[in-house]
């Protein structure tokens, strides 16, 4: 789009700049290889009497075209398509006269003189002609119609991130806001420091995080504040660890909080034992990839119908809109102690943490226990 006085104007399509191009030379090359494939010097003579009838089949496509698309307006459409004709050949004539008096061979003259089947000729080519320029209309029509789309399609697409952003706010201030709750409850001296951190949230949650995308090392730190937060309040083994480097690394907000909320909710819902939350970023310059791996007690059929509450749900969502075709989210759930009764399941069990978490200490108490994995794969370069 460029801008002339604070308005758009479009600028013609390719597509439609290729059919007036053929408009304009199909006449003179049909006419220079039938009538004077031996004369190439009358060829630009005759590409030129055409560019000067052009613009009435501009103005007759842009002017008239419309009248087409309203039922109500087809006489007048036809009324003045037979005027256009009539302009048409009346230009034309004038213009064959002035070309008769330049110096011209006989067969030359003859194709230049007005006569009945230089009529009827050039009638077939102004039916041909002005049928080529209503094709034109509606194929920029259809451009049009295929951009305006686009538009529609991509503010859809934006408002959609922002319902959905909105969304994911309330959703972890109000868990941050009843964990604040909780301690205040139990009077723990813990207090001021989970509000100092919650401070630093919300500092990011105002004016950080507006922006369609920020940097990696920026979300990652929100992530730090929060898991700080909920280790205040709990008591379990929590470990972060960043595999790769965060610089130049651009990602859109909210995109990995939901599945560490959800680990650790689930982490601490009824655990027993010691409860475990486990989370790694390994990042490379095509992709980041997020594991969250919490205990849990709840089964397979419990643990399926919570990984689809709000949170979770909202992050699917956006996921959908920004990556369609470039993010892999996996769900996996291990065997408790008391049924490790196949050797094959555990070690399918096995090979599939081992992709996710390869760290043996680690795997030896995810699987001696029962435990919820969730794996996160954005790409962030096209292959």
């Amino acid at each position: 789009m460029e801008y002339d006085n604070d308005r758009k104007r479009k600028r013609t399509d390719k597509i439609e700049l290729f059919y007036w191009g053929v408009l304009i030379l199909l006449a003179p090359l049909v006419n220079a290889l039938t009538l004077f494939l031996p004369d190439p010097r009358i060829w630009p003579l005759l590409l030129l009497v055409n560019g000067i009838i052009f613009p009435g089949y501009l103005l007759y496509s842009r002017l008239l075209g419309p009248f087409l698309l309203n039922r109500k307006r087809l006489p007048f459409f036809a009324l003045m398509t037979g005027l256009s004709f009539i302009v048409l050949q009346a230009l034309l004539l004038a213009i064959y006269s002035l070309v008769i008096k330049f110096p011209l061979r006989p067969v030359e003259k003859n194709f230049f003189t007005y006569s009945n089947a230089t009529l009827i000729r050039e009638s077939l080519w102004c039916v041909v002609n002005l049928s080529l320029s209503i094709a034109i209309f509606h194929i920029r029509k259809a451009i049009d119609e295929k951009e305006a789309l686009e538009i529609v399609q991509k503010d859809n697409t934006f408002y959609k991130l922002r319902y959905l952003r909105a969304q994911l706010n309330p959703h972890f201030l109000f868990n941050t806001l009843n964990s604040i709750y909780s301690l205040s409850l139990q009077k723990s001296d813990k207090t001021p420091e989970v509000v100092v951190r919650l401070a630093d949230v919300m500092r990011y949650l105002i004016y950080e995080c507006n922006e369609e995308k920020i940097p990696l090392e920026k979300e990652i730190e929100f992530i730090r504040n929060y898991i700080e937060i909920e280790q205040v309040r709990y008591k379990a083994d929590v470990k972060l660890s960043i595999d790769g480097s965060t610089e130049g690394i651009l990602i859109e907000p909210f995109l990995f909080i939901s599945f560490i909320e959800n680990g650790f909710k689930h982490a601490m819902d009824n655990s027993a034992g010691e409860p475990f939350i486990y989370i790694t970023f390994k990042i490379t310059a095509d992709q980041i990839v997020l594991n969250v791996i919490n205990s849990s007690n709840a089964d397979l059929e419990t643990q399926a119908k919570k990984i689809n509450g709000k949170g979770i749900s909202n992050s699917r969502s956006l996921l959908e809109l920004l990556y369609p075709a470039s993010y892999e989210l996996d769900i996996i759930q291990t065997e408790k102690e008391e049924s490790r009764t196949s050797s094959l399941r555990m070690r399918n069990a096995r090979e599939r943490l081992e992709s996710l978490y390869p760290d043996s200490y680690t795997l030896d108490v995810i699987l001696s226990k029962s435990a919820f994995t969730v794996s996160l794969i954005i790409k962030t370069r096209a292959a």
